[in-house]
């Protein structure tokens, strides 16, 4: 009997978890066939006609009726990124990296409060002293002020936002900045107020212990400690913004996601596959950019 065999008879094994996986492949099935989604009947047909008229709307306009031509396509590209495209997508990019901006500025003005280590009498040095209830009562409520703001913005998606700040403001960049910015802010600052609480404690409560006051701990402290895994966070919540002003340009921002719900209202398919082949390109670039940041911050 070979290793592997000898593995396989030896694995652990759950009477449980079997039976959730078959209970949960049952449910499936019987999902889609009381749904009807197994039904092919009369529609099946009418499926089958609008795939293929969707696929052949897809084909550049200019290349309907006539063979593939590739000076063709690359002319029809062309118009389109000038028109309106190149313009779009550099709107989606400014739009993504202002609001991670704003967020990150955001979420460490807010943070810190948010650290039961930082917003107390003593930040970061043990309990020697018993404060007043008054002062134990005051450091609580900002920071349990501080996390339900912090909460009350990443519970908000960024679609509603969006929608609110729209209504408000008009169809403008800015309403797209400050959804993606208050929604990452709240993210962003439940994050840096956990790194921050285990960051460790005797490199801090020294700076304390020396006579530091707790913005000097900040900076000269918490700052250095953090900022490796904090430009972590930042670089993959700005992967998000940049899918997100995407998607939120469908609204009537001035991003792709608006020239998407153009070309959708209008039947263009055409135009709006490539609208979105756009984004994806976008969304490549910034996932290489932010590996490579976060590959040489996790080697510094």
């Amino acid at each position: 009997m070979s290793v592997v065999q000898t593995l396989r008879r030896q694995r652990p094994r759950s009477l449980f978890l079997r039976l959730s996986a078959w209970l949960a492949v049952v449910l499936v099935v019987a999902s889609w066939a009381l749904g009807g989604l197994l039904d092919g009947g009369a529609s099946s047909g009418r499926r089958l006609a609008n795939l293929r008229r969707f696929l052949g709307e897809l084909e550049p306009f200019p290349l309907r009726g006539g063979g593939w031509s590739w000076s063709t396509a690359a002319e029809w590209v062309g118009d389109l990124w000038r028109d309106h495209l190149a313009s779009a997508t550099a709107a989606t990019l400014g739009i993504s990296i202002v609001a991670v901006l704003l967020a990150s500025l955001l979420a460490m003005v807010l943070a810190p409060w948010a650290t039961r280590t930082f917003a107390r009498l003593d930040p970061f040095l043990p309990a020697t002293r018993n404060p007043h209830v008054a002062t134990r009562v005051g450091w609580g409520t900002i920071v349990l002020a501080a996390r339900l703001v912090l909460a009350v913005l990443r519970a908000i998606p960024e679609y509603v936002w969006a929608f609110l700040l729209l209504g408000l403001m008009g169809p403008t960049a800015w309403p797209l900045v400050l959804a993606l910015a208050l929604h990452n802010a709240g993210v962003l600052g439940k994050l840096t107020a956990d790194m921050v609480e285990n960051l460790e404690g005797p490199t801090l409560a020294a700076l304390r212990g020396v006579g530091a006051s707790r913005w000097q701990i900040a900076v000269a402290g918490i700052g250095p400690l953090s900022l490796g895994r904090f430009l972590l966070y930042l670089f993959y919540r700005w992967e998000t913004c940049v899918r997100e002003a995407t998607v939120l340009g469908m609204l009537g921002g001035l991003s792709l996601g608006f020239w998407i719900q153009d070309a959708r209202a209008r039947n263009h398919y055409d135009e709006m596959v490539l609208a979105m082949a756009c984004g994806a390109v976008l969304v490549v670039m910034g996932d290489l950019v932010s590996a490579m940041v976060r590959e040489l911050v996790r080697r510094a």
